[in-house]
């Protein structure tokens, strides 16, 4: 590791919390490894300078890009190891130029060595067990090898406890019901939490599970909730912002904007959760996260907005996630839907909008319209069809 650097303190530092029962204390506001997909070295070193210097020491990084690997491990080759805290995800994997989910095990391993590696670290804080939302897929983790290899990443101290990601709730129950796993990457904010679990996660988004009275957090979610507080699994929270759609008014399900600040308290008053990382992309956006620190509890407050429950769906609505990928054209289909749902809205493509899709390396029109995307997508986005639009409004 090269020179370290010593951490400085705000008079508002952040709030730690226990990260469950491992031990671990996390900072309640991360960082999501998405905000530096794309940027330079000396862009990764400046957020994460500026995030630490605000108290924030807990990252995650699901991500497979190497180019990204390695800029953010000679970023934190800066700060002394154990400063900080990491989730990295077992499963993750780059090919061709794209991240893709594998459950090869060949792959598995020689990604999380590639991560360890560029990253610059001896040891993983959590290992992540990739994206696990159908009950099969979850059966054949648990019962294959892939959990036997968490287990001896963990036996061997390469990580000190084992996680798993979802956006499934019966998954997330089913995983804290194991007593394996420590830790549990959910999607949380107060849109989803008042949507009822499914085994099939699009149609949790349909028009018709809105189309009633809400009287509340919905019951399966309440008692992910009470299970993980009760035995100690620890809840890191993704899709806190729900990508933007919770800021924006015109998007947002409560017929009203949220601040970063307003989404984020909501998901630390919910049991379990330690830690929000936020993906946060420029300094502006680590500010506005640092912001929760010295907040008011005036600006903390969120009940105002969501007391009148959802008012539209959020079927369709792209939380540029990035499980669609690997296209078989090589789109970068969650970049190309982000420019799209940045451009309609005001009516016209600006200049500098456009020029940041004509940089892309395939654009939409490359689109062979082969639907291998759209199952992977979580929350039943028309891919195709958006690709269509993309291609009338940029080319």
């Amino acid at each position: 590791m090269g020179q370290t650097k010593p951490l400085e303190a705000k008079d508002e530092d952040m709030e730690k919390r226990a990260l469950g029962r491992t031990g671990i204390e996390v900072s309640v506001v991360g960082i999501g490894g998405e905000g530096f997909e794309g940027k330079s070295l000396s862009a990764c070193e400046e957020i994460i300078d500026r995030a630490f210097a605000g108290g924030i020491n807990f990252i995650d990084v699901y991500n497979s890009n190497p180019i990204m690997r390695s800029n953010v491990g000679r970023a934190l080759s800066h700060y002394p190891r154990e400063s900080f805290v990491v989730e990295g995800h077992i499963g993750s994997a780059w090919k061709d130029g794209q991240y893709f989910r594998t459950r090869d095990m060949d792959v598995c391993r020689a990604s999380f060595q590639d991560l360890l590696e560029r990253m610059q670290l001896d040891y993983v804080d959590v290992g992540m067990i990739h994206y696990v939302d159908e009950r099969e897929d979850f059966d054949a983790v648990f019962n294959g090898y892939l959990l036997k290899y968490a287990q001896e990443l963990k036996a061997s101290g390469v990580i000190r406890c084992i996680g798993l990601s979802t956006h499934n709730t019966d998954i997330a129950i089913a995983a804290a019901r194991t007593g394996i796993v420590d830790v549990i990457l959910f999607s949380v904010n107060p849109a989803y939490d008042m949507i009822p679990a499914t085994d099939d996660v699009n149609s949790l988004f349909s028009e018709e599970t809105y189309d009633r009275d809400f009287t509340g957090i919905d019951a399966g979610r309440e008692e992910l909730y009470r299970l993980c507080e009760t035995e100690g699994v620890a809840i890191t929270v993704m899709k806190a912002l729900g990508a933007g759609m919770l800021l924006d008014e015109a998007r947002s399900p409560f017929g009203a904007a949220l601040t970063p600040v307003q989404c984020i308290h909501y998901c630390l008053t919910r049991p379990a959760v330690a830690s929000v990382p936020v993906g946060l992309a420029s300094i502006e956006q680590v500010d506005a996260a640092l912001a929760y620190a010295d907040a008011t509890d005036g600006e903390r407050d969120y009940s105002e907005v969501i007391a009148g429950g959802p008012r539209s769906s959020i079927e369709g609505d792209c939380m540029y996630c990035g499980h669609c990928a690997p296209c078989t054209s090589g789109i970068d289909i969650a970049q190309v839907n982000k420019f799209v749902d940045l451009a309609l809205p005001q009516g016209f493509v600006p200049d500098t909008l456009r020029d940041h899709y004509l940089l892309l390396d395939h654009r939409a029109s490359e689109c062979v319209e082969c639907g291998a995307c759209e199952p992977n997508c979580p929350f039943g986005v028309g891919i195709i069809d958006k690709m269509r639009v993309a291609a009338d409004l940029f080319e």
